[in-house]
């Protein structure tokens, strides 16, 4: 059986369908957020050997890299994606105005919630600026669906948040009869 960490109140692990993602920690969740994907970093393997080695190679770390992050939502008039997506590339804007090099990477913030709706775990996500933009997906009058947009991400790092720790899980009381 497995060992039960007794610095932590739950032993279920969380679902991954409550998230929200956030331009700033402190204002509000982006709305319409369906899909995140998932953060991945890989850091290289720099592989060596010694002169007086006969057979043993070493392995030392290398170049750490973070994979692309993609985020999805359901269609709206909320232009933010497509301004984000503007920013690296805008067709039209003149020459030394295709990009607006100043602001088009920003910093965003993932907060994974329980059940409850409670924040149990949250990232901080560094300097990222859009890579790919979808403004609609393939349209079907035969489907019935909601119309999806997406972003890729490239980003240099994410690190957790650990400004905050476990919380507490509400109780419901159930009142006896009387």
């Amino acid at each position: 059986m497995a060992k039960f960490n007794p610095k932590t109140q739950r032993r279920t692990p969380y679902a991954n369908f409550k998230f929200q993602v956030f331009w700033n920690p402190n204002g509000p969740a982006i709305a319409g957020m369906s899909k995140v994907s998932g953060l991945k970093r890989t850091t290289e393997v720099i592989e060596y050997r010694e002169g007086g080695e006969q057979s043993t190679t070493f392995k030392a770390p290398g170049r750490t890299k973070y994979d692309a992050i993609t985020l999805e939502r359901g269609v709206t008039h909320d232009t933010e994606f497509e301004t984000w997506a503007g920013r690296v590339w805008l067709l039209d804007q003149g020459l030394g105005r295709e990009s607006s090099l100043q602001d088009f990477r920003r910093n965003i913030y993932i907060a994974l919630l329980n059940e409850a709706g409670q924040k149990v775990l949250a990232y901080n996500i560094w300097h990222c600026w859009v890579s790919e933009y979808q403004a609609l997906p393939d349209l079907d009058a035969n489907a019935n669906a909601i119309a999806i947009q997406h972003i890729k991400l490239e980003c240099e790092g994410w690190s957790r948040d650990l400004t905050f720790g476990e919380p507490a899980e509400p109780v419901f009381v159930i009142p006896t009869g009387a």
